[in-house]
């Protein structure tokens, strides 16, 4: 099987993991996000398993990880009694949403996560063929790919055990100090490191263009719930002298880059 077939192949397991979406919209970009990076793995793994060497198993396996991980946790979100609220509004939005409108999400998303993933896909193709320089530059975008992997799981470990001991608190130890949304930082990390690993295996213009597609948008995407999460807190914690000064102090996204909102910038993708 070739990588334009293998493609088509995961576009298939998306549009089908997709369908849980048409139970509750907002499983289209969570569950089944989640659900399709992780299937993504196994699919390729079996499909081209011969084609598998050590650096792409290391690039599969964060995908994997990266995937069971963010699905394990809305998972768990879903059984959480406090979410319930937030359920009964998206059902709301949901039941708004037409036919046509749900039918354009399901496939948009599904082409999404397969560009998202192509990059992979290239390098597995290509890995046998790379020598030196070539590989230097794959394992860099892998090793991105795992820094992005542990910075936005610790980030999620750390604003989990704060919210224990104090639900009404906001994050601001720990990788917190340096960033206000380290998670979502660890997530651009992720995907840019995996598009990095595959630059040395885009041979053709559509590889290009797969992985372009992919990586600019959820970068997009990152910053506009880097907005948005910014007015969310700035309406539960406005006006406290402490969340105040934290917001003046410390970058929003980037550490040492002296950014503290997006609020008024422009993002595409919100």
């Amino acid at each position: 099987m070739g990588s334009i077939e293998l493609l088509g192949l995961l576009l298939v397991v998306a549009l089908v993991t997709g369908l849980i979406g048409f139970v509750r919209t907002v499983w289209f970009i969570s569950i089944g996000y989640a659900a399709s990076m992780v299937l993504f793995t196994l699919t390729v793994g079996v499909v081209w398993a011969d084609k598998i060497s050590l650096l792409v198993g290391a690039q599969l396996l964060a995908a994997a990880v990266w995937g069971t991980r963010l699905g394990s946790y809305l998972v768990a979100r879903e059984r959480n009694p406090s979410y319930q609220e937030a359920v009964k509004e998206q059902t709301d939005r949901s039941q708004a949403l037409s036919l046509v409108a749900r039918l354009g999400i399901w496939t948009s998303v599904s082409l999404l996560y397969v560009c998202m993933f192509a990059p992979v896909v290239f390098l597995a193709g290509a890995a046998a063929l790379l020598t030196g320089r070539l590989v230097l530059v794959a394992s860099i975008g892998v090793a991105v790919m795992w820094l992005g992997l542990i910075i936005e799981t610790l980030a999620d470990q750390q604003k989990s055990r704060l919210k224990a001991v104090n639900p009404n608190a906001f994050a601001s130890e720990g990788l917190y100090r340096w960033v206000r949304y380290p998670n979502y930082l660890g997530e651009i990390l992720f995907w840019l490191g995996n598009f990095v690993a595959g630059i040395v295996a885009y041979a053709a213009w559509w590889h290009w263009l797969m992985a372009l597609i992919g990586i600019v948008c959820i970068v997009l995407i990152m910053l506009g719930s880097t907005k948005r999460m910014e007015f969310k807190q700035d309406d539960r914690y406005g006006g406290d002298p402490k969340y105040d000064a934290y917001v003046r102090s410390v970058p929003v996204l980037l550490p040492w880059v002296p950014l503290y909102t997006l609020k008024n910038i422009r993002v595409y993708l919100e």
